[in-house]
């Protein structure tokens, strides 16, 4: 399909977003739009209906109903500056292809990821990979200060490295994880939105839901309507598994969640804490 029809991504392209303190999403090139997903999930019945609402209600039946092959006809290229510690969160999405910065080839980037002393988050009791709360900003002003020495004496012992002669692929292995990276980085569609799924969860690192949520916007302004699609059917909807469904019948029937609970033989405090919390979304009123 032709560029011209996503214009509200060309009139963005090459635009540097700021992300973190020193980090940045540029979207650089894409392929595809909402009129090219349409067009794949109709060549199986030729040439079809044009209008721009059954366009809209197409996309969002292949949402519903998970029909994700016309979404990786649509392609969209970034490059980003990340910290090497969020980088290793987000190359584990193995389905983009990449070409980053080499600390091989050249000397390392000098930005780090610093933190304000108001930002150090506490660690969290119920989702052990994550963190809940914060540590008050009087103690948090003596780790922002350690961590700024920190950060100079690890720039300065690589600099003498790099000036001593070492090879950079050697010099570069004491740099700390707040060392920002760069690279281009490129998705298909249907695993964009599996990576805007993942990461804009509140349950995923703040740090990595900041570009999430600056990919979003791009995403948004490239397929207005598949984001909006993603939007009602993925990324705000609810599912529930069985055991939750029986729950749910239980609380139908007049026992309270916890009676209902019970009933269902619900004993893992993990799951039901799950549960409770879809309900607390579900009747937020009892």
């Amino acid at each position: 399909m032709p560029r011209a029809i996503s214009e509200g991504l060309d009139a963005i392209l090459d635009e540097k977003f700021p992300v973190l303190d020193h980090g940045f999403i540029i979207p650089v090139d894409y392929m595809g739009n909402d009129p090219a997903i349409v067009q794949a999930a109709r060549t199986s019945y030729g040439k079809g209906t044009k209008k721009v609402s059954e366009d809209r209600e197409l996309i969002r039946y292949l949402m519903r109903h998970r029909h994700t092959t016309p979404l990786e006809m649509c392609e969209l290229k970034l490059h980003v500056m990340v910290p090497m510690d969020i980088w290793r969160q987000w190359i584990r999405h193995r389905t983009a292809s990449v070409n980053e910065y080499s600390t091989r080839y050249s000397e390392a980037i000098d930005e780090k990821k610093t933190t304000s002393p108001e930002e150090w988050r506490l660690q969290g009791h119920h989702n052990r990979q994550g963190s809940e709360g914060f540590l008050d900003s009087e103690r948090g002003k003596i780790l922002s200060l350690r961590e700024g020495e920190f950060h100079k004496e690890a720039e300065k012992i690589y600099k003498e490295r790099i000036d001593a002669g070492i090879a950079r692929e050697q010099a570069r292995k004491d740099l700390p994880l707040s060392s920002y990276t760069r690279a281009y980085w490129k998705m298909d569609l249907h695993n964009l939105l599996h990576f805007s799924a993942l990461r804009l969860d509140k349950k995923a690192q703040l740090e990595i839901r900041e570009y999430a949520q600056t990919i979003g916007k791009i995403v948004k302004a490239w397929v207005p309507i598949t984001w909006e699609a993603f939007e009602d059917y993925r990324l705000n909807a609810l599912t529930l598994s069985q055991p939750e469904l029986q729950v749910n019948m239980l609380v139908a029937k007049g026992l309270t969640l916890d009676e209902a609970l019970v009933a269902a033989e619900i004993t893992n405090k993990t799951e039901a804490r799950e549960i409770r919390e879809k309900f607390k979304l579900m009747y937020p009123n009892d």
